[in-house]
């Protein structure tokens, strides 16, 4: 018999599941796109790209620290926010994690409206002209993506069984279609390339010298930082992970570890058919991806196919980041700073229905925001910038946690040295803290037509507006027990 919440959550994921949801989460079309055309975002990266993401790839790590460490102590649905507001502070336990939940949910909205073009372009790779005129249309695009995220929310609420059967079958083809790029791009050497592009264009391989500075390093990787998001998701469903001192921690290393190292493959293998100084010379002309760069040495099939695996990597964001972002919803109502319905269980599903009808909602804005502004990488980047402090706000947690919490200090199941578990977070807010700067400044520093296209004004609008639901809740919540902190304190029921 499955064990069960008091809430009615089900614990039936295990740690294949669990990881799935992290690395679906982490694992999307960006690393088609970024690595190549981070030459254009910072021209003077070149050679070095691999190293600014093993660069970005530390604090991330150290990110992941910091969640196994919580979660071994705290593993309950809605992960980040019960970590922060039970190890630190509930204020910035909701402040952080509702400004998560709504960078995450229009970034929902961004990718399912963003993988129409990835399946146009199989069409069009496939010579499929009418169906690639018929996707291009923008009611038609508009109208498929609400109906693939919904066909996504729907299948979160049926169960979690129908969502693992939906999700990890989807992942091993995402990593055998990824796959091609790896064994293709160590397959084929440069001068193969070089011949190809002669032959195909009369071009030859730029020469170009690349000027190395740390500076430029820090910030590729600030960017590249991003990539890494998505983790996290693990531990928003640790209501409903198998022995989930265990598993969490676990499912948390595997997926940081994995998603890391196809990362650094699959960067590694394009470049290593690619000279960096054609990937800097096409990146500054027009958008560039890996299926693009690859089409020299590899057959159109071939290269549908791995259209194909960026198209699957998008759609399997979908069901995990809505898992996520749902479990957050839920933990809030069951603490009583959100509409109480929104903790409602499914009588038959055991899965937060409401919630996830929600996030569903707020996704679908992101959708028509995107559709009608045009501008995808606005929610992006509040989700990075979101993300960023709430990592952060995890370093500073396991910091805080044996004074703010001793009693659940104590339940620690990894990392368990105190100094070590210091290290450790200390490291990780100093080296978050810097990304959050360099991403911050960045964002202020770009020209747009309007301040509410700077990322930074706009989460910050999102904090002022989960302070006000807060400070109401908790007014209410004081007026019916006047010991709200130390209930804070106490872990949702098992």
């Amino acid at each position: 018999m499955n064990q069960q919440s008091k809430g009615g959550l089900s614990r039936q994921l295990g740690l294949v599941a669990l990881a799935a949801t992290g690395i679906c989460s982490m694992l999307g079309a960006s690393v088609y796109v970024v690595p190549f055309m981070i030459q254009r975002s910072v021209p003077d990266i070149g050679p070095y790209v691999l190293p600014a993401f093993m660069m970005a790839a530390i604090p991330a790590l150290l990110a992941a620290c910091a969640y196994a460490i919580l979660a071994s102590a705290m593993p309950r649905a809605g992960g980040s926010y019960i970590y922060a507001s039970r190890g630190l502070n509930p204020y910035l336990g909701f402040v952080a994690s509702f400004s998560q939940w709504f960078g995450l949910s229009i970034a929902i909205g961004v990718i399912s409206y963003i993988i129409i073009p990835f399946v146009r372009d199989v069409a069009v790779a496939l010579e499929w002209d009418a169906w690639a005129n018929w996707l291009e249309i923008g009611s038609v695009r508009l109208i498929l993506a609400l109906a693939l995220l919904w066909l996504f929310v729907g299948i979160n609420v049926v169960g979690l069984r129908f969502y693992e059967r939906t999700l990890i079958p989807l992942m091993v083809v995402m990593f055998g279609l990824g796959l091609i790029v790896i064994v293709a791009g160590f397959y084929f050497s440069p001068e193969t390339f070089a011949a190809e592009l002669l032959e195909r264009e009369g071009r030859q391989i730029p020469e170009t010298q690349s000027t190395y500075s740390f500076g430029t390093l820090l910030t590729a990787a600030a960017l590249l930082f991003s990539s890494f998001i998505g983790f996290d998701s693990i531990a928003q469903a640790g209501g409903e992970a198998k022995r989930p001192q265990r598993n969490l921690p676990i499912a948390i290393a595997i997926a940081v570890l994995g998603v890391g190292t196809y990362y650094f493959l699959f960067t590694a293998a394009v470049y290593h058919v690619v000279p960096w100084s054609f990937v800097a010379e096409e990146a500054l002309q027009k958008d560039i991806s890996a299926p693009g760069l690859l089409s020299y040495v590899l057959s159109p099939g071939w290269s549908v196919a791995i259209i194909l695996g960026a198209a699957i990597a998008l759609i399997n964001d979908l069901p995990a980041m809505l898992l996520s972002v749902s479990r957050l919803m839920f933990a809030w109502a069951e603490d009583g700073i959100f509409p109480r319905a929104v903790a409602k269980i499914h009588s038959k599903y055991n899965t937060p229905y409401i919630a996830l009808l929600a996030s569903g909602g707020m996704a679908s804005i992101g959708i028509l925001g995107s559709h009608l502004a045009g501008d995808f990488f606005l929610g992006i980047d509040i989700m990075v910038t979101a993300m960023l402090v709430n990592f952060l706000l995890m370093c500073i947690t396991v910091i805080s946690l044996p004074r703010y919490n001793p009693t659940l200090a104590k339940e620690v199941a990894v990392f368990k040295n105190r100094s070590l578990q210091l290290v450790l977070a200390i490291s990780g807010a100093v080296l978050l803290t810097v990304f959050l700067v360099v991403h911050t400044s960045k964002d202020l520093q770009a020209e747009v037509d309007a301040w509410y296209f700077h990322s930074t004004w706009v989460w910050l609008l999102v904090l002022g507006l989960a302070s006000i639901i807060f400070l109401w809740k908790l007014r209410q919540l004081k007026q019916n027990d006047t010991s709200v902190y130390e209930a804070f304190k106490q872990l949702p029921p098992e």
